[in-house]
């Protein structure tokens, strides 16, 4: 048996639901059972403190507890790092174009998203910091302070994004995925991953890579028949159709490529360049990389 703790509305709940589903867990020989938390705290310390083997965490979390002397495996879950989100109306189409403007960011001042922004800017001479009115809060909060006029622009989740994108009258400033451009980095790296604890992700190497066939045969089900997500509907707050539709093209759009040497160099670059300690980032062992 694997046991994973998930946030019930994440987004990893919709593929691990359709796993439990599809019986893809038993098709691949093991038992995959979920513990559904209500945040991100409740569900890490599920993992820390072992009453699960594994959760969903973001790369940033992963380096700082190997840097804190407890290391995780990370197994791939999304490239998708988040979305900058204006009126359909704005004449916000380039990082240039944020300088003056008033921004929301989702996260905190070290979100990836907002120091990857941060980064691009930096290179182009903007510094966001001295040159916009910055203003950091919760994501749901910031889609209303769009909608209400009190920003300019947000720097946000992809899945919020999708949401206020699918109901129309938003649109997609420009790419995260176009920051990893400009910084020469591959544009689809796993920036959120499945974590266990890297002792028994070792003990356990077999059921690890029962675990990553099974997602690798969940995204590919889910990328392929529409029908799925009608069914998922229910752990997605319902959505309508539009939302819904963003919301599936979002989430298929961040599966993860195959994890490469080129891939885990630029994961490393994109660890140092968010704050990482440079002489001390993730070996090579602990970025899982079997492939079904």
């Amino acid at each position: 048996m694997l046991s994973v703790s998930v946030l019930q509305f994440g987004t990893a709940h919709w593929e691990l639901d359709h796993i439990l589903h599809r019986q893809l867990d038993q098709q691949n020989g093991y038992r995959l059972e979920l513990t559904l938390v209500a945040n991100l705290p409740a569900s890490r310390l599920a993992v820390t403190s072992g009453s699960v083997n594994g959760a969903v965490a973001d790369l940033l979390w992963a380096q700082s507890r190997f840097e804190a002397g407890t290391p995780y495996l990370y197994v791939p879950f999304s490239s998708r790092i988040g979305d900058i989100v204006v009126p359909e109306d704005s004449d916000i189409r380039s990082v240039a174009d944020l300088a003056g403007k008033r921004i929301g960011v989702a996260g905190g001042p070290d979100s990836k998203g907002w120091i990857l922004l941060q980064k691009v800017a930096g290179q182009q001479g903007i510094s966001l910091d001295e040159s916009a009115d910055v203003q950091f809060a919760a994501p749901p909060l910031l889609s209303q302070a769009l909608k209400r006029d009190q920003v300019d622009v947000i720097v946000t989740y992809w899945h919020f994004a999708a949401r206020l994108t699918g109901e129309g009258g938003w649109r997609s400033a420009f790419g995260m995925a176009d920051l990893l451009d400009t910084l020469d980095m591959d544009r689809n790296l796993p920036v959120l991953g499945y974590v266990f604890p890297a002792g028994w992700a070792e003990d356990h190497e077999p059921l690890i890579d029962q675990f990553a066939a099974s997602l690798h045969q969940a995204k590919a089900e889910l990328a392929q028949e529409e029908s799925h997500w009608q069914r998922l509907r229910r752990l997605m707050d319902n959505p309508e159709d539009r939302v819904l539709e963003a919301l599936r093209d979002g989430f298929v759009a961040g599966t993860p490529a195959l994890q490469t040497d080129k891939r885990v160099t630029d994961l490393h670059r994109l660890l140092a360049l968010t704050g990482a300690d440079a002489n001390n980032l993730m070996p090579e062992d602990l970025f899982h990389r079997r492939q079904p």
